[in-house]
C-alpha cells in the first residue's frame, strides 16, 4: 500500500484487515489530486475508475462503495451487493468483500469484534451521528451487529473495537445552536464537545462526540482519532481532502475487510 495511508493501530484480530487512504498514490489532476476516489464531486470518471483500480490492487479485496446520503441506513454485503446503494454505513462476514466509506471531513468509523467474525464501516458526519431520537449511524450499525451476531447487547458491546479515522477537527469544525441544541438535549455529556466562538456559533468536536456515542452503547475500546490536531482533514491540505475548507474536492476512503 502507499506509505502515505494510514493503517489503524488497533488490536484486530489477525483474519481482519484495515486502511484509511490519503490523497496520495491516484492519478487526478488539481482540485481532486490525486487519490479521489469519489465519483460524484466533478472528476473525470476515467480518472475515478483508474483511482479505484489503484485502491483495490493495494487492498487485494473488492470495495463497494455506498451512496452516502448522510442518514442512518445499514446495508449487508456479499459479492452480490449492488454497487452505489444508498446508505450510510456497511457491514460483512464474507472474506475479501470491503467496507468502504468515502469523506472529505465526515468521520469514517471503522469497527470489528474481537472474534473478528463481522466487519463494519460507517460515514459519521453530524447529521447521521445525531440520527432521530438519540438513534443515530452509530447506533443502528451496533444494532445490525448484535443481531446478526445473535449474541446479547451487552455481551457484544464488549467484543466490539472501533477506528476512527480522519475528519475535521475541533478547531475547525463551525456549528450553529441548532446542531449543537440537537446533541445536548440527547446526552448533557455533550456540553464539553462544544467551544462556544461567537454568538450562535460553536466548536464541535466530531471525533468527541462519536466517541461519546460508542461508550453509550458500551464500546469502549476505541482507536484512533483522539481530536488531536494530526487528525483534522481541514487543516492539512496536503494530506487530506475537506470539503469545508476547498469547497470542491476529492474524497478519500477508509475500508475493513476480512481474509482467510
Amino acid at each position: 500500500m502507499n506509505p502515505d495511508w494510514l493503517i489503524p493501530d488497533w488490536p484486530a484480530p489477525p483474519g481482519v484487515r484495515a486502511v484509511c487512504t490519503t490523497r496520495a498514490g491516484g492519478v487526478s489532476a488539481a482540485p481532486y489530486d490525486s487519490l479521489n476516489l469519489g465519483d460524484h464531486v466533478g472528476d473525470p470518471a476515467d480518472l475515478v475508475a483508474n483511482n479505484r483500480a489503484i485502491f483495490q490492487r493495494a487492498i487485494g479485496a473488492q470495495p463497494i462503495f455506498l451512496n452516502q446520503v448522510h442518514g442512518t441506513e445499514v446495508m449487508q454485503m456479499d459479492a452480490t451487493t449492488a454497487r452505489a446503494c444508498s446508505a450510510d454505513a456497511c457491514l460483512t462476514n464474507q472474506l475479501g468483500i470491503a467496507c468502504t466509506i468515502m469523506v472529505a471531513d465526515c468521520l469514517p468509523v471503522l469497527l470489528t469484534t474481537t472474534r473478528g467474525d463481522w466487519v463494519a464501516a460507517a460515514h459519521a458526519g453530524w447529521r447521521g451521528l445525531a440520527g432521530l431520537g438519540g438513534v443515530g449511524v452509530l447506533e443502528t450499525t451496533f444494532q445490525r451487529f448484535s443481531a446478526l451476531a445473535l449474541i446479547e447487547y451487552e455481551i457484544i458491546a464488549t467484543e466490539v473495537i472501533a477506528w476512527l479515522g480522519p475528519c475535521i477537527g475541533r478547531q475547525a469544525f463551525e456549528v450553529g445552536d441548532e446542531v449543537r441544541s440537537i446533541f445536548v438535549a440527547d446526552d448533557a455529556l455533550a456540553l464539553p464537545l462544544f467551544e462556544a466562538r461567537q454568538p450562535g456559533k460553536w466548536l464541535a468536536d466530531l471525533a468527541g462526540l462519536a466517541r461519546l456515542r460508542l461508550a453509550r452503547l458500551g464500546i469502549t475500546r476505541v482507536y484512533g482519532n483522539d481530536s488531536g490536531p494530526a487528525w483534522c482533514t481541514a487543516s492539512q491540505s496536503s494530506r487530506f481532502f475537506s470539503h469545508r475548507r476547498d469547497r470542491i474536492s476529492g474524497r478519500f476512503a477508509a475500508s475493513i475487510w476480512r481474509v482467510a
